[in-house]
């Protein structure tokens, strides 16, 4: 395993704007057309009779993020106490059916199995991923709330780039995801961007 201290340096965030994060997504929950469990926000997640489909947090980061987001709200709805946003993590966890070991596999239990009445998955993946693979007719995307972000970093790996004389086309491909033709092409794949004027027109405003 390679010792990332030796292929950037400390300060890497610090390189790009927003620490070094141009885009970023959010814990959402995509349901069966119609949503006929009328499931609206996290706590819709924790009443007897829903089925939860989700990765495994252990093994998927897709599935850490919608702990941490589940804690998030919980914190928020009972006043920072832990022990309760303990609990509702517990009967969270209690109305998953299957936790698969990664995202993709916990959209295929969803998706191609049938199993469970909400997926929640990254907001980035929703309508364009799993509506493909499902059909618009067979599902509905529901934002919470509350979420939590999701950031995607990015950062030139100066062993490389040195190694391969290839900094500057490296630099300067990063430094593009940042303009507003890279923040436009990013918000069309359906991830939030920074740029403030090119978010005010994203997909996700008419998709979600």
């Amino acid at each position: 395993m390679h010792d990332k201290a030796n292929l950037i340096p400390a300060n890497w965030q610090t390189r790009l704007p927003n620490d070094s994060s141009p885009f970023y997504s959010l814990p959402t929950f995509v349901v069966r057309k119609g949503n006929p469990k009328n499931i609206k926000d996290w706590d819709d997640l924790v009443k007897d009779g829903v089925q939860v489909v989700f990765p495994n947090p252990k093994t998927s980061g897709n599935g850490r993020y919608t702990y941490l987001g589940a804690t998030a709200y919980a914190l928020s709805k009972f006043g920072g106490d832990k022990a309760k946003a303990r609990d509702f993590a517990k009967k969270l966890f209690a109305n998953v059916p299957v936790f698969d070991t990664g995202g993709r596999a916990a959209s295929t239990t969803f998706v191609n199995r049938g199993i469970g009445d909400v997926l929640v998955t990254f907001e980035s993946e929703a309508p364009y991923g799993i509506r493909k693979e499902a059909g618009d007719d067979k599902i509905d995307v529901v934002t919470p709330s509350v979420s939590f972000l999701a950031e995607f970093p990015v950062s030139v790996v100066d062993k490389v780039v040195d190694a391969r004389n290839s900094r500057s086309i490296a630099t300067a491909y990063l430094e593009f995801l940042y303009t507003s033709a890279g923040q436009d092409l990013i918000a069309r794949n359906f991830y939030r961007v920074r740029d403030a004027k090119v978010a005010q027109n994203t997909p996700l405003s008419s998709q979600l």
